[in-house]
């Protein structure tokens, strides 16, 4: 066997053990799934094979011009994980192999002989960075099947770096979904135990439990703003709590608030702490919840702000379930006690309306709410006589109510008494100044119709006037005489009485001013008194309970069904 015969056989042993070699390395590479594991293979390998004392990887930050230090073998001025700024002129980045002699200044920055080669890390779409091998130990030239190696090198590497890249943020991922699992499965537990709390207090320590328990977090507290009034509603580790103007500045604080950044609320650096973030129901910001470090003593996370807003989230709304479950008990409570207001205060008003011989007589209260402040009586008097009284308290609801009954109750005690209206007006008027606030009072009519149907006395104290309509005529005569409205002021004057005679066909109808005063769907125009006159005229021939339906309807028609006042008619015919 002649020389050259020997030497091909070397080269061909030499070939297949490159292969062998690359082939293994490669399926070494592919399988790691640690991109740091790949780069200090792949310089080791081959600063190895080619006996290069020198050499590093560096790895490009993004789509720029800068480049971390990966790995770094051999003196250097560079040490692992420096940034270094490297431009290419170009389209030199499409090159598989760059000669560090053509761009000295890079190899300088590199801290790199001229003489060495930068193997381009890339796949088929992206940069990724260079294999920097400076010269051979041996000064000898790289050879053609050298560089054929190192570049297939380098190109199985680059994949395996970017599969171990995809791997690591996959990773990265599954940790993150995991975390978000963890953290949703954490949230739904704790709204079931929310959920069968009622108890402000209750739900303020289980809310502590979780900060302590879930977050590790050993400092915190908790603002919460109820019907005005802000507080701290549960805290963990505070040297102190906040002032009242300090929670105000809290208040005025970013939604999500480092406290690293620029604050004037001392409060927050005297008790470490870190986050501040707030709590918003229907977009009104009512509730501020503060942290201290988290266990790892790190600056949070996105991830755990979101968990930490959901948390507050969570027991803030809960806590204005309960608010409103209370509003909604207290509320049924009121309206049971309404309810029953109301009740007794229908028994207050002569139901059925009695009947008075010689008479068609017929009266009713339609009240705004539930109870009000409108109030009709009819009394017997012990000489024969029949009291007729109509009277209107200021402003509605239970207070005017309570006010009618009273008024009721004086009426009821003073009938049997021998004493005139007059004099019976004087000291209702002086009772009730007595007894009551300056801002109640009480417009009142009554009158007594004499115990054979004759003859009417009466007082008007500021009440509307009852309006008299004699048979033939369809101007009505008004009953004004009297005196001041009940409780304005004492009664240094006695109140006029005045006494009409009673005759066949004549009407009579008493009203509350819920009647003149009736407002248009608009609110614009009053029913007035004019109305109520035309609708009498077109009535009157009609009993009594008719004329009054027939009024009624009238106001209804004109409101549009609409009413702010209280109603109460008295209609009464002369047979």
């Amino acid at each position: 066997m002649d020389k050259s015969t020997s030497l091909s056989n070397i080269e061909e042993r030499q070939s297949r053990f490159e292969l062998r070699t690359l082939l293994e390395t490669s399926r070494m590479l592919i399988e790691s799934q640690d991109p740091d594991f790949v780069l200090n293979n792949l310089l080791l390998i081959t600063m190895g094979k080619l006996l290069v004392p020198k050499g590093m990887i560096v790895i490009n930050q993004g789509s720029g011009d800068l480049y971390q230090i990966s790995k770094l073998k051999g003196q250097n001025s560079l040490s692992e994980e420096d940034s270094v700024q490297l431009i290419f002129p170009g389209d030199a980045l499409e090159n598989s192999i760059l000669d560090g002699s053509n761009y000295p200044d890079i190899c300088d920055e590199l801290g790199l002989d001229e003489n060495c080669l930068l193997f381009n890390l890339r796949t088929t779409n992206h940069h990724l960075g260079f294999l920097c091998l400076g010269p051979k130990g041996t000064k000898q030239p790289f050879t053609e099947s050298e560089l054929e190696f190192i570049e297939s090198l380098t190109i199985i590497s680059s994949v395996a770096i970017a599969n171990s890249r995809m791997f690591q943020e996959l990773r990265h991922i599954n940790r993150k979904l995991d975390r978000k699992v963890h953290d949703l499965h954490t949230l739904l537990e704790l709204s079931k135990d929310f959920n069968l709390m009622v108890d402000q207090e209750e739900i303020a320590r289980t809310f502590k439990f979780a900060m302590l328990g879930q977050m590790l977090i050993r400092t915190f507290f908790f603002v919460l703003e109820v019907e005005g009034k802000k507080s701290v509603i549960a805290s963990s580790g505070l040297k102190d709590h906040p002032s009242e103007k300090e929670i105000e500045t809290l208040f005025e604080l970013e939604d999500v608030f480092y406290c690293s950044e620029e604050h004037d609320c001392p409060f927050l650096e005297k008790n470490d702490i870190r986050l501040v973030i707030a709590l918003r129901f229907q977009n009104e910001k009512i509730g501020v919840v503060g942290v201290g470090a988290p266990a790892n003593n790190e600056e949070y996370s996105k991830e755990q702000v979101d968990f930490l807003q959901s948390l507050g989230n969570l027991a803030l709304l809960t806590i204005q379930k309960t608010v409103l479950l209370e509003e909604r008990i207290e509320k049924k409570q009121m309206e049971e006690e309404l309810n029953l207001a109301k009740t007794i205060q229908e028994g207050l008003l002569p139901s059925p309306v009695p009947e008075i011989e010689g008479f068609d007589l017929e009266a009713t209260n339609i009240s705004s709410k539930q109870v009000g402040g409108d109030y009709f009586d009819i009394v017997d008097t012990p000489d024969g006589g029949h009291i007729l009284a109509i009277a209107d308290v200021t402003g509605k609801g239970v207070p005017a109510s309570l006010l009618m009954a009273n008024l009721q109750s004086m009426l009821h005690a003073l009938a049997p008494i021998d004493i005139t209206l007059a004099e019976a007006t004087g000291s209702i008027n002086d009772i009730i100044h007595d007894n009551t606030p300056s801002d109640k009072f009480i417009t009142f009519f009554w009158g007594k119709i004499s115990a054979d149907g004759t003859t009417f006395d009466y007082v008007n104290a500021g009440h509307n006037n009852p309006l008299l309509f004699r048979k033939s005529e369809e101007e009505p005569e008004e009953l004004d005489k009297g005196g001041v409205i009940l409780g304005a002021v004492p009664t240094m004057t006695p109140y006029n009485s005045a006494s009409v005679d009673l005759r066949p066909g004549d009407l009579l109808v008493c009203y509350t001013d819920g009647v003149t005063e009736a407002m248009d769907p608009t609110q614009s125009e009053e029913y007035e008194e004019k109305r109520l006159i035309k609708c009498l005229n077109k009535n009157r021939k009609k009993s009594s309970k008719e004329i009054m339906n027939a009024i009624i309807d009238d106001i209804r028609n004109f409101s549009g069904g609409i009413q702010y006042d209280d109603i109460t008619l008295m209609v009464l015919k002369v047979n």
